[in-house]
């Protein structure tokens, strides 16, 4: 009888990490489907100074005009008749997103006022946001 309950004791002494490593990767799948990723312009750009403090919210769909009056939208340079399509497709993974224009400051305002209609014929409520940089 002494001998089953030893070798009970030392069979149950050990740990199974199964259920823990299970919980583990189903909240890494749950972060991992749930999160939204910014996506980059793709480009440096050279702001304007304001002085508005203003700020977009994070999950934001951003639009880069470099010095060379280049639109760039997720990495990719985008042709100026290309905008809304992009803008379009984007709105599908991402409804809720602010779109934000970087324009540099030695781009052409032509440019930015091409991408704003654009944005503007895909729906005419929607805010668009001039990235800037703040002084102070």
């Amino acid at each position: 009888m002494a001998r089953a309950r030893r070798e009970y004791a030392e069979a149950s002494s050990e740990i199974d990490l199964t259920p823990m490593l299970d919980v583990v990767f189903i909240l890494l799948i749950f972060f991992i489907v749930t999160a939204q990723f910014i996506k980059e312009p793709g480009v440096a750009i050279v702001r304007p100074d304001v002085e508005n403090k203003a700020t977009a919210k994070p999950l934001a769909i951003l639009i880069a005009i470099d010095a060379n009056s280049d639109i760039y939208i997720d990495k990719k340079k985008i042709a100026p008749a290309e905008v809304a399509f992009t803008i379009k497709d984007m709105r599908l993974d991402n409804p809720r997103g602010e779109i934000v224009i970087q324009a540099d400051v030695n781009s052409d305002a032509g440019v930015m006022v091409d991408v704003m209609e654009a944005i503007n014929k895909i729906d005419g409520a929607t805010v668009i946001n001039i990235s800037a940089k703040t002084n102070g």
